[in-house]
């Protein structure tokens, strides 16, 4: 349990298979960890016998959502998802999406937040492939880190 270096990401996939778990997995950046977040974990979580996090790294925020993001590093991020009550095992990656995680971890079930559209989830094509579900799970409405990094700067200019 905890985090994983991404090294050992296909291994835990294979460990975790042969314990006969049923294996969900997510990923995101989860940069100010919310209520939303915590919400939308335990309803993953609770599709399997373990939830794995793909973990945006530090520069493909970046690029996914500007310069002035992750406000929290992933060394931080990693850590605090990792110690979150659902959660099992979390994974940083480096690319922009994580189906090269996907398809080493190969999980039983493959969770986004309700914004995705099940048939475009990426890697939901690996894990239908092998018998899989895709599935999207709403979103607590009102929270969003977006939302609150925009409250915070909206109360510094006052």
């Amino acid at each position: 349990m905890g985090v994983v270096a991404r090294k050992d990401a296909k291994m835990l996939g294979e460990s975790l298979r042969a314990g006969r778990k049923k294996i969900v997995f997510t990923n995101g950046v989860f940069d100010i960890i919310h209520r939303g977040h915590v919400q939308y974990l335990m309803d993953a979580r609770a599709l399997g016998d373990v939830l794995v996090v793909g973990l945006n790294c530090d520069s493909s925020v970046k690029r996914l959502k500007g310069e002035t993001r992750p406000v929290i590093s992933e060394s931080d991020r990693a850590f605090v998802l990792s110690n979150l009550k659902p959660v099992d095992y979390v994974v940083i990656f480096e690319e922009d999406t994580p189906l090269k995680l996907i398809s080493e971890i190969l999980p039983d079930v493959l969770v986004k937040g309700g914004d995705w559209a099940v048939e475009n989830i990426v890697g939901g094509d690996v894990v239908r492939a092998r018998g899989g579900i895709v599935k999207n799970i709403s979103f607590v409405d009102s929270y969003s880190t977006t939302g609150i990094i925009e409250r915070i700067e909206k109360s510094l200019r006052k």
